[in-house]
């Protein structure tokens, strides 16, 4: 599409999105009496006006049935985790066996690092994303501390992880760098790790050449999805992936510090060798109640339920999952894609009414290669833009040391939105 920089333009593109009435879903925050434009759903999606419906259902069965609850029809809460498996199979690519739904995110990267970081002595390495969100690097590495307390075999963070970093002068991690470390690693390979997206920049990895990679060097593969699921297409079945970890209170909406997902591919779904953590909701349905001391796993992903399922936690997650589904989720892709590219064009029409660089994109160009976020250094005063735009009523994300995160999410931003984000900025510097 050739762009043009006009909020008449803007305008027209907002007329003609089909998904434009979903914004009307949403809450925003007030700021000097106006809603704000939020570009933050990437840290924290907003709130669905249907969410309480969601809940006061469920808080309605506990006052009138309490423990009855558990097994009384519609929805009885026992098999209550269930009811997302439709559509999150859809945004994860994964079949139902393959999900559960279950806990918040760092658990449950540790719940399956528990399973698929078996080091040996020879093969005990582990390849991550230089710079990963602290929440992977701390598991991460409290995991190789935890195996190497137990195999005694010299095994240290600081031997065992391999970070990749971007080449000298370059912002990105290259696809046949993180390729070639992987085959370089070899037999000494027991994991790889990264993110599906990496939080600061925005780069999506090549998560199916990565995964083919691994499983040749011999190596598990894993994926964390917090800042992918809900926002870029997702094939982890097809891509044979071995694990998957998500948040859904980003681009999923569910309120802060709701529920988690796990992905665990149907391949592994009747390895009951793999070790794990057991806990009682994990245990074959069937027999669950018969109290046996000796776990049972459920078949795939379910085997590594711990607890009965989170009711008040759950119940946002299906309230954005029924948006989702409404919108058409390639539909929300397929505007992602454009809304983004609005941004992008807007960004270097800066640039070049300033005649040089004043802001640097850290983010892909390829739309292929990235989600609806894109990062932005300003080359001067960085914080400052992003306390103007804070005082305008644009929230933005600021990371240390110089990015400012803007993320136009297709359920709730429109091009309108993106047009003022550029024409303040512009004002700005």
């Amino acid at each position: 599409m050739n762009f043009q920089k006009n909020l008449q333009f803007a305008k027209e593109l907002d007329a003609s999105d089909p998904l434009k009435s979903f914004k009307s879903e949403f809450y925003f925050p007030i700021k000097n009496g106006n809603p704000v434009i939020y570009f933050c759903g990437n840290s924290l999606g907003l709130q669905p006006k249907i969410t309480k419906d969601f809940i006061g259902t469920e808080l309605e069965k506990w006052k009138n049935l309490a423990v009855d609850g558990h097994f009384e029809q519609p929805d009885p809460w026992i098999d209550y985790h269930r009811k997302s498996l439709d559509v999150s199979c859809k945004l994860l690519g994964a079949v139902p066996i393959e999900i559960a739904i279950l806990n918040s995110l760092t658990v449950n990267l540790n719940l399956l690092l528990v399973s698929f970081y078996r080091p040996t002595q020879k093969r005990f390495k582990i390849i991550m994303e230089g710079g990963a969100f602290p929440s992977d690097q701390y598991a991460v590495a409290s995991q190789v501390e935890f195996q190497a307390q137990h195999l005694g075999k010299g095994i240290k963070p600081d031997n065992a992880i391999i970070e990749l970093f971007p080449r000298k002068g370059e912002n990105l991690l290259r696809t046949s760098d993180i390729l070639n470390s992987i085959k370089e690693c070899g037999d000494e390979l027991a994991l790889v790790l990264m993110g599906g997206i990496n939080y600061y920049t925005g780069q999506a990895y090549d998560m199916e050449a990565i995964t083919i990679a691994g499983h040749e060097a011999g190596a598990y593969v894993g994926f964390d999805l917090a800042h992918a699921a809900g926002n870029i297409p997702l094939k982890l079945h097809k891509w044979g992936t071995d694990f998957a970890v998500w948040c859904s209170y980003k681009y999923l909406n569910s309120g802060p510090g709701s529920t988690s997902g796990v992905f665990i591919h149907e391949k592994h779904a009747t390895n009951f060798e793999l070790p794990r953590f057991a806990g009682w909701w994990g245990h074959d349905q069937k027999e669950r109640f018969l109290m046996d001391k000796k776990f049972k796993p459920m078949k795939g992903a379910e085997g590594w339920i711990q607890s009965n399922s989170q009711i008040f936690s759950i119940a946002p997650y299906l309230a954005s999952l029924e948006i989702f589904n409404r919108a058409g989720i390639d539909n929300l892709f397929q505007k992602s894609r454009q809304l983004t590219g609005y941004l992008e064009f807007l960004v270097n029409e800066i640039n070049i009414e300033k005649g040089k660089e004043a802001i640097q994109i850290l983010t892909p160009k390829s739309p292929q290669e990235r989600g609806c976020q894109l990062s932005l250094v300003f080359l001067e005063n960085g914080k400052k833009v992003f306390e103007e735009l804070t005082n305008s009523g644009i929230v933005c994300d600021w990371r240390e040391p110089d990015v400012i995160r803007v993320a136009p999410v297709p359920l709730y931003n429109s091009y309108s939105d993106v047009f003022q984000f550029y024409n303040v900025v512009s004002k700005i510097i």
